[in-house]
């Protein structure tokens, strides 16, 4: 009797054990599928999430516009019309020409005072306005910076090169005035001065307009006649084109770059037709670029008693 109760308790606990290693199983094996479902579940989450994300697109995107000199931030800029190349490019290059506006300097020359010293000077400072167009028709959503390029230019003299510079001249051109047109020849005179002694050292560029400075009252300028759309008409300053014209033809032929000019929309009496150089403030302009290896100095003189008016290019000796 004992051996038969001992073999049903013993069953019975086998039984038991066998039942609560099943229940654990399952229950372990129910654990490990809820946790791979729900592995499976965030994986499908984190796809969708991705899916939905938008992506970021140029034109959605603000852009900053930055000093190439400093790393300033100029301007904002949002892209809007990107995807329209003809309307954006327009609205790029009216940005880069509105900009430059603001930017750009004329070079002011180094000139020589009474002393034989050096005296003045400002660098030019350009905005490349094609290449910041070009910047901007290459907008990409990783970089949210575009370098705006400003370049600047300082005058290219020293007081070494300079030295001896009025020794030979390159070449001299005159022209003829009336005495008696006094209020005509104190423009002349005065425009005269303004480009006398200036020195242009190799690639230095030179402007008559920023060298001579606004015409006006004020700064001693007299009326007097001058051409505009074929007629002689009085105007404040009349007679500089005669200076502008002179130094033209004294330029040409030392053999320096001609960068800009403008003739006048009728013949004019003081130098052969077509070798002329009509300006304007706010209008035309004369330009040159000093292409030699060596430094250049303007010499011009206007001789009111004479009537003759001499513009003359000079250098140093050892230069040429």
């Amino acid at each position: 009797m004992k051996k038969v109760l001992g073999a049903l308790l013993l069953g019975a606990t086998i039984v038991s054990a066998f039942i609560a290693y099943s229940m654990y199983t399952n229950h372990s094996a129910k654990q490990t599928a809820a946790i791979e479902q729900k592995q499976a579940a965030k994986k499908v989450e984190k796809k969708t999430e991705k899916k939905k994300k938008p992506v970021p697109k140029v034109e959605d995107l603000t852009y900053q516009l930055k000093d190439s000199r400093t790393g300033q931030v100029m301007k904002e800029f949002k892209p809007v019309h990107y995807k329209d190349k003809d309307v954006y490019d327009q609205e790029i290059k009216q940005l880069a020409s509105e900009l430059a506006k603001g930017i750009d300097t004329p070079m002011q020359n180094i000139k020589i005072d009474e002393n034989g010293s050096l005296t003045g000077g400002s660098k030019q400072i350009i905005l490349k306005e094609a290449e910041l167009v070009k910047n901007l028709q290459n907008l990409n959503t990783k970089q949210l910076d575009v370098k705006v390029p400003i370049y600047e230019t300082a005058p290219n003299v020293t007081a070494a090169s300079a030295q001896g510079i009025a020794d030979v001249s390159l070449a001299s051109y005159s022209t003829r005035f009336r005495p008696s047109d006094t209020s005509r020849n104190r423009n002349v005179q005065l425009s005269a001065e303004a480009i006398n002694n200036v020195v242009l050292g190799p690639g230095d560029s030179f402007s008559y307009n920023q060298t001579v400075g606004e015409r006006t009252a004020e700064r001693g300028y007299q009326p007097a006649p001058e051409i505009i759309n074929k007629q002689l008409v009085m105007g404040i300053g009349g007679g500089i084109c005669q200076t502008s014209s002179t130094l033209f033809n004294a330029i040409d032929g030392a053999g320096l770059q001609v960068t800009a000019r403008s003739h006048h929309s009728k013949h004019v009496g003081y130098v052969p037709a077509g070798r002329d150089a009509t300006v304007s403030w706010g209008g035309p302009d004369f330009k040159f670029t000093n292409n030699k290896d060596y430094p250049v100095i303007i010499k011009a003189y206007a001789n009111v008693n004479t009537g003759v008016l001499t513009v003359d290019v000079r250098t140093s000796q050892r230069s040429i």
